[in-house]
């Protein structure tokens, strides 16, 4: 088992046997869900993809499926 200790801030570090075993790499958000009996369970955080929505900018030209395929007719 793993164990941390609570500083004055409130703050721990999370065992590196616990980052690995969740995948965390810094700058990883996590979750504490309360289990109702008096324990938590952390989590990693993971996000909707519609979170990335606006990540890549619209292209300056719109090109067609049709010209698609015609670039690449020219490579074959």
């Amino acid at each position: 088992m793993a164990n941390a200790t609570l500083n004055a801030k409130g703050q721990i570090t999370i065992p590196v046997q616990v980052r690995a075993t969740l995948g965390l790499r810094p700058g990883d958000e996590i979750e504490f869900v309360d289990l109702e009996n008096g324990q938590f369970s952390i989590v990693a955080v993971s996000y909707s993809v519609k979170r990335l929505k606006g990540a890549i900018p619209k292209p300056k030209v719109i090109v067609s499926i049709d010209d698609m395929n015609a670039v690449f007719a020219l490579k074959e």
